[in-house]
């Protein structure tokens, strides 16, 4: 039988479907988070400064072992859940993690809500200044991308006064102590629509229609020219790294888009998809692991306590109890 979920049901929304108030709270919450004391160890991670950094902080050393393998779509649930957690229960907020929803504006996401520079927004595009094409590396993989529409720091709204602390991890020059030192810098975006292009409601679409089993959907998700990162390098930025990325608000409304679109794969054949497990617990196997399986354990350091896989696959059990609207 399945768990009860410990809290009421709740419906996520868009950024573009709250309204303007609604968008301003949950701005505010995120500041907020940003101003609260740390809880990681300095020999941990020396560089943190905020609560918001401990997140960071944790996807940075998470990371090998939850992108490309089967912990990928549980983790990154979980890790979530606990920052809105974190944003309701230490800054007050009332409502719930927004999405983004790349499909609305994908031929030109600086007309987004969520980076259009206005108050409601996330803050805008990077300073449009010239520069090169960025080479990233992670996960044995090297690409080079080629240069957005910004590249500079954040020019309007809200996080223009914001500075990164953590990375870069996965490009040059890269923070200290492997990205865990303190490296303060502007918030950088450069919003491209060569990456958006891979974000177009045929690509979801693609997405949710094409395989049956959670390893070929995590593979076409996850794919180079899959929506994950096509969300990511559209953001630019702090957003081309794999590990440093959570240290974009961004990095939040696109990875609970990211949730939304497993959840809608899961419901369209909830028996037969929601128990669904597959792969290992590194990248592309590297090195050669375990196989993920519900009772896998995952670890979230000082966000909060352990949790098995099997808890979270769905929405609607144990201490999740949320809808996609």
């Amino acid at each position: 039988m399945a768990a009860t979920a410990t809290r009421s049901s709740v419906a996520k929304s868009g950024m573009g479907s709250l309204s303007k108030k609604a968008r301003i709270e949950y701005v505010d919450a995120v500041k907020c988070l940003q101003e609260k004391a740390p809880r990681s160890s300095k020999e941990v991670a020396p560089g943190v400064r905020s609560g918001f950094d401990d997140f960071a902080a944790t996807h940075i050393e998470k990371t090998p072992y939850i992108h490309f393998d089967g912990l990928f779509f549980s983790y990154h649930r979980q890790l979530i859940w606990l920052y809105e957690k974190a944003l309701q229960e230490e800054c007050g907020y009332k409502g719930t993690q927004p999405y983004w929803d790349w499909t609305l504006e994908w031929q030109d996401q600086r007309k987004s809500t969520v980076f259009d520079g206005s108050p409601t927004s996330l803050g805008s595009n990077g300073k449009a200044i010239p520069h090169g094409p960025t080479s990233i590396s992670a996960f044995g993989l090297t690409l080079s991308i080629p240069p957005g529409t910004g590249g500079g720091c954040v020019e309007k709204g809200p996080f223009s006064d914001y500075n990164v602390t953590l990375g870069p991890i996965a490009y040059e020059p890269k923070g200290a102590d492997g990205g865990l030192g303190a490296n303060p810098r502007c918030l950088a975006r450069d919003i491209s629509a060569e990456w958006s292009n891979n974000t177009k409601p045929t690509d979801v679409l693609s997405v949710l229609t094409t395989c049956e089993d959670i390893g070929c959907f995590d593979m076409q998700l996850e794919a180079i020219n899959g929506v994950h990162a096509g969300g990511h390098f559209t953001i630019g930025g702090v957003g081309l790294d794999a590990y440093a990325s959570a240290g974009d608000p961004a990095f939040w409304v696109h990875h609970a888009q990211i949730d939304r679109v497993w959840t809608l794969w899961q419901n369209a054949n909830p028996q037969h998809r929601t128990l669904q497990v597959s792969q290992t617990v590194t990248a592309f196997n590297d090195p050669p692991s375990a196989n993920v399986t519900l009772n896998t354990v995952m670890d979230f350091g000082v966000l909060g306590p352990q949790v098995k896989v099997g808890k979270t696959v769905s929405t609607t059990d144990h201490d999740f109890c949320y809808m996609y609207v």
